[in-house]
């Protein structure tokens, strides 16, 4: 169990929580951080490269010239992967990048990998709760009064976040915005600091402690 200060609006000391996750043993942690990592980015890609092959190339039925007496290498087809304009060899195709992973080893992972940023932790109890129209700046102004650097890459968990909050959020580069229990290990780990609001806590520890 870890216990974990809790600020307010204005970055004041406002009590204390504790967050209890079963973390994988530091033995396998960082193998197993890692295939989750590994995972998550192959999952994102498209795996919609391209390339035709000499097959597929449009013309080149008919032989270039003839096969023998013009001093030249022999040819079959323009579209040999020799000549300009000619099929590709060995070029991409689609394909899944899809890697397997069940699911007890990515919760695990995912629970490994917020446990070790609790350093970097930072509990808001009513994170913009007055807020009552869109404002960037007192979005702005609450990360410096928790002293989160200016430019600092920041991953806000909210639970059920407001459009208010979304519509402040949204033009800072470096802030980005997720739900409690949409956790992803390559987010934890990419950001500089994690901004968690109190009912976003209790709320990780509801998804994710049961296991």
């Amino acid at each position: 169990m870890a216990d974990i200060q809790i600020r307010d609006w204005q970055g004041k000391e406002a009590g204390k929580a504790s967050l209890e996750l079963r973390v994988a043993k530091e033995s396998s942690a960082n193998a197993l951080v890692h295939r989750a990592v590994v995972r998550q980015l192959a999952h994102a890609r498209q795996g919609t490269a391209s390339t035709l092959t000499r097959s597929e190339v449009r013309g080149g039925g008919r032989k270039p010239y003839k096969q023998k007496g013009t001093g030249r290498a022999r040819q079959g087809s323009i579209r040999t992967p020799l000549r300009p304009g000619g099929g590709v060899t060995f070029g991409p195709k689609p394909r899944t990048y899809t890697k397997a992973m069940n699911r007890k080893e990515r919760r695990l992972a995912l629970r490994t990998a917020l446990v070790s940023r609790l350093e970097n932790l930072v509990v808001v109890k009513g994170f913009a709760a007055d807020l009552e129209t869109p404002k960037t700046k007192e979005i702005t102004a609450a990360l410096q009064r928790l002293g989160i650097a200016e430019g600092s890459k920041v991953l806000l968990v909210l639970d059920g976040a407001s459009e208010v909050v979304r519509r402040s959020v949204r033009n800072l580069e470096t802030v980005k915005l997720i739900a409690a229990d949409q956790l992803n290990v390559f987010d934890l780990l990419h950001a500089n600091t994690l901004v968690v609001s109190e009912e976003a806590l209790a709320k990780i520890q509801e998804v994710y402690g049961d296991d």
